[in-house]
């Protein structure tokens, strides 16, 4: 596995992966590192994920998720590997009348932030490089992923930081009224489309969500929390989203199996145990 461990933590690599300690942007060392390794299949999950630094700082928000995803499929090309690419599904979609919710892929997308935007310019480039090059590519559009091992200080989505604050003896912290609602899909399901996709047809863009909405104060309940804290909605932030992910279960087989309050209960659980002992390999599937 290749990580520049900006934001990851060395702990986290399966005692039986190797770690290449590397920036997705370079790309000679993807190439070099590729060209050693020869994967059959690249799955490219690096990026700037954090939606208000996108906002803040465009131009690094787009060297990463593109420059860097170009550089990528560069070093796919290279060594004729399939690249199986995490996109987004909200952020990408955007927010506008008419759009359908939950949202299939035939939907335009219309993207309200920087990050949404160089993900589906990323998107573009896995789709050219495929006509362009013959190169086997399939974009997955993803639904807010949670799970184990998310770290809650870190580019943790809410589930995570919810339950981090929670152990803290802290109240959760919501942006906005609570009511914007979100596609929460679990880690675990999330892996099992992604080796779908692997074997699957070359050349699509699939949803990958649980496939229906859940409120911010909804998550909070399933939680067990009570009495947030409320702060001024974020800029870029959606109202309303979920995926529609019947396409991905024509053509992958694959659906969501995991209840959400079956994921909470087991975030947070690992969560605790990973408090209690410390420097300790976290267990988990989410890294």
């Amino acid at each position: 596995m290749i990580d520049d461990l900006s934001t990851g933590k060395e702990v986290q690599v399966p005692a039986e992966a190797e770690l290449h300690e590397a920036d997705v942007r370079e790309g000679a060392r993807l190439l070099a590192i590729a060209e050693v390794v020869r994967p059959a299949t690249i799955f490219h999950l690096a990026a700037q994920a954090d939606v208000r630094r996108a906002i803040e700082e465009p131009a690094f928000d787009a060297d990463v998720n593109t420059i860097g995803t170009i550089a990528v499929l560069e070093a796919a090309r290279a060594v004729g590997a399939r690249v199986v690419f995490a996109s987004t599904g909200g952020a990408g979609y955007g927010e506008y009348d008419g759009l359908p919710v939950p949202t299939p892929e035939t939907a335009e997308t219309r993207p309200l932030s920087h990050y949404g935007m160089s993900k589906m310019a990323a998107e573009g480039y896995v789709g050219l490089y495929g006509r362009l090059y013959g190169l086997p590519g399939v974009s997955l559009r993803l639904g807010n992923v949670y799970g184990p091992r998310q770290d809650p200080h870190g580019e943790a989505g809410v589930v995570a930081i919810f339950c981090g604050r929670m152990l803290d003896g802290e109240r959760p912290r919501v942006f906005g009224d609570g009511r914007q609602t979100r596609d929460y899909v679990y880690v675990g399901d999330v892996v099992e489309a992604f080796l779908a996709a692997a074997g699957g047809p070359a050349g699509e863009t699939l949803n990958i969500g649980a496939g229906r909405e859940v409120t911010v104060l909804d998550l909070i309940a399933g939680l067990g929390a009570a009495d947030p804290e409320f702060e001024p909605a974020r800029q870029g932030e959606l109202q309303r989203s979920a995926l529609d992910t019947s396409r991905a279960e024509r053509v992958l087989g694959w659906r969501a199996r995991t209840p959400l309050t079956e994921g909470l209960g087991a975030t947070y659980e690992a969560l605790a145990e990973a408090r209690e002992r410390p420097g300790e390999r976290p267990a988990g599937a989410f890294g």
